[in-house]
């Protein structure tokens, strides 16, 4: 049976004619002209929504510090902020180096990928000894996570982050080592974009408890 072709003068949005006279446009549904979407933006996509699902509960870990942290504002020790600083300061730079690994890394630049690659990662180690050596100081004080609500909080939620920047420098680890074996293919480079979304997150992270954990400690 032929598919009629010519539209109604009357009609000429073809609102009154089924799918099957629009042509090919119409024979697979939900894909629209260009075909379904490339595996890329459907990779990307649904890390966007684990993030989306990370920050969620960070912000429950968010919420509870923040009020038991307003019944004990007493108790809560005194940070080194300028430790705090240092800490900040390697996240930030590590993030930045991550994103120029990138760009190098769209340009097929094999060198300047895997170096940037490795600064990031120095700097993210540095940023987790900092941190660790912050906890060992804060439990050899009495002040560890068994020490009071208030502690318990705060090791939850700076720990956490700690524990996501530990699988960072996992993963980031396993980066290089895929792009020195395989090369810049596509799936390794989807792989990398992943990596660098989810490392901008831990800065966003880190730049909120930063200034609501450890800022707030300093403002009268």
């Amino acid at each position: 049976m032929s598919v009629i072709s010519s539209f109604s003068p009357d009609d000429p949005h073809h609102l009154g004619h089924s799918n099957l006279s629009l042509g090919t446009e119409w024979a697979a549904p939900g894909r629209g002209e260009g075909g379904p979407a490339s595996k890329s933006v459907i990779v990307s996509y649904g890390f966007w929504i684990f993030l989306l699902s990370d920050i969620v509960m960070f912000s429950a870990f968010f919420a509870a510090f923040q009020v038991l942290a307003g019944n004990a504002a007493d108790t809560a020790p005194n940070f080194d902020l300028s430790n705090v600083a240092i800490e900040t300061g390697c996240l930030l730079l590590s993030s930045f180096l991550c994103g120029v690994a990138s760009l190098r890394a769209n340009r097929r630049r094999l060198f300047g990928t895997e170096i940037f690659l490795f600064l990031a990662g120095v700097l993210g180690a540095v940023f987790l000894t900092l941190e660790i050596r912050e906890f060992v100081g804060l439990i050899q004080q009495h002040q560890g996570p068994a020490d009071g609500a208030y502690y318990s909080a705060f090791f939850a939620l700076v720990g956490c982050h700690g524990l996501h920047v530990t699988a960072g420098l996992l993963w980031l680890g396993t980066m290089m080592a895929q792009i020195f074996a395989k090369g810049f293919r596509h799936d390794v480079l989807r792989r990398l974009t992943c990596f660098g979304l989810f490392w901008h997150a831990l800065d966003i992270v880190w730049v909120a408890i930063f200034s609501l954990v450890y800022l707030m400690r300093f403002t009268p």
